[in-house]
C-alpha cells in the first residue's frame, strides 16, 4: 500500500511540474524581442494593392459576401440539437432563395464561401447559386473547425478535401478562402500557397486589398481584409445560453455600413461586406440590405464584384511593370 501511495504520490508531483512549466511558458513577458518578432511577422500585410482606378472608371469595388454556414457550426461543436439544426436548415431552405432573388433584381454578383460538409447537405443550393453564372464558390473550411486547434497535417488534410469537394461540385476550382471564424493558424497561409490559392478574405490589417507577407517575404497572395464591422453576426447573432444578447434595428446597422460605404468610396478602395444567410436572410434585414444596395447604386460609379474578380484585377495591377 505504502509502494502505491508513493507512486500516486510521485505522478501528482510530477503533474503538478508539468503544469507550471506550462504556465511558465504561457508568460508572454518571458519572450525576448526575437521571439515577439518571429510571432509577429510569421503573416503581415504587405503593400496596398488599391490600383490607380477600378474598372469602367469605377470609385469604389464592392464585394457582397455570403458566408453559407447552414448546420455546419453546430455540427463542429457536436451540438445535435434539432432546433439548433433546424437554424442552419433555414439558411438553405429560405435565406439563400431569398439573396439569389434579391441579387437578381439588381443584377449583382457575389461570393458564397462555402464550408464543404454544407455543400454535400445542399447540393440543389450550390447549383441554384452556381447557375447564374455570375457568382463565386469560395472555401471555408470542411466542417467550420477551428484551424488554430489543428495540427499542419489536420488542417491540410481538411483543405485539400474541401477543395476537391467544391471544384467537384461547383465544375470549377475555388480560387480563394475565407477562413471559418477567420481563424488564420501558423501553417494556414503556408497551405493556401500550396493548393495555389489566388486569394484569402480573413484578416484585418487594412482596410485596402494587400499582399500577404510570409516572415517578411512577399507571397503574391491578395488580402482582401474583412472586419467585424461589416460582418452581421455581431449585430444580429443570438445565444439563448449567453447574458449577452444583441439590441439593434436592422435601421441602425444600415447607417453603419453606409457610412462604411460612403468612406470607401470617399478613398477610392474596397467596400468588403460579410453576411451569413441563416442571419442576413430574414425578412427585416434582407428589405435592410436591398436599402444598402440601392444606396450604393445611387453612386453610379460602383463596381460590384465577387472576391475572385476584385484579387485578379488588382493581381494584374500589382505585377504591371512599369515601362523604362
Amino acid at each position: 500500500m505504502k509502494k502505491d501511495a508513493l507512486m500516486v504520490f510521485c505522478l501528482l508531483f510530477l503533474l503538478v511540474i508539468a503544469a507550471v512549466s506550462a504556465q511558465e511558458a504561457k508568460k508572454p513577458w518571458l519572450l525576448s524581442l526575437d521571439q515577439i518578432n518571429s510571432v509577429v511577422n510569421k503573416v503581415r500585410a504587405g503593400k496596398d494593392l488599391t490600383p490607380p482606378a477600378w474598372p469602367d472608371g469605377a470609385k469604389v469595388a464592392v464585394a457582397l459576401s455570403f458566408d453559407f454556414d447552414a448546420e455546419t457550426n453546430a455540427l463542429r461543436d457536436s451540438d445535435y440539437s434539432p432546433g439548433i439544426l433546424s437554424q442552419g436548415e433555414y439558411a438553405a431552405r429560405v435565406a439563400i432563395p431569398r439573396i439569389l432573388a434579391l441579387l437578381d433584381k439588381y443584377r449583382i454578383p457575389a461570393s458564397f464561401f462555402v464550408p464543404a460538409v454544407t455543400a454535400l447537405l445542399h447540393p440543389e443550393e450550390i447549383k441554384a447559386i452556381t447557375a447564374k453564372g455570375r457568382h463565386e464558390i469560395g472555401m471555408h473550411g470542411w466542417i467550420h473547425e477551428r484551424n488554430s486547434l489543428l495540427s499542419e497535417e489536420e488542417e491540410r488534410d481538411l483543405m485539400r478535401k474541401s477543395f476537391d469537394t467544391l471544384k467537384a461540385m461547383a465544375g470549377k476550382p475555388p480560387t480563394g478562402i475565407r477562413t471559418p471564424s477567420w481563424d488564420f493558424s501558423p501553417s494556414t497561409l503556408k497551405i493556401i500557397r500550396e493548393l495555389g490559392l489566388l486569394y484569402d478574405s480573413s484578416l484585418m490589417a487594412d482596410d485596402r486589398p494587400y499582399e500577404l507577407l510570409e516572415d517578411g517575404k512577399p507571397t503574391g497572395v491578395v488580402e482582401l481584409p474583412v472586419e467585424w464591422l461589416l460582418d452581421d453576426y455581431p449585430y444580429f447573432g443570438f445565444d439563448r445560453y449567453s447574458a449577452v444578447r444583441p439590441h439593434i434595428t436592422p435601421n441602425e446597422v444600415f447607417e453603419i455600413w453606409a457610412a462604411e460605404f460612403d468612406k470607401a468610396h470617399e478613398e477610392g478602395t474596397v467596400f468588403v461586406l460579410t453576411m451569413h444567410p441563416k442571419i442576413i436572410g430574414h425578412r427585416s434585414r434582407i428589405v435592410m440590405l436591398e436599402k444598402l444596395i440601392e444606396h450604393m447604386l445611387a453612386r453610379k460609379n460602383v463596381w460590384f464584384a465577387t472576391h475572385e474578380a476584385i484579387a485578379r484585377y488588382v493581381k494584374k495591377q500589382m505585377t504591371k511593370v512599369p515601362a523604362p
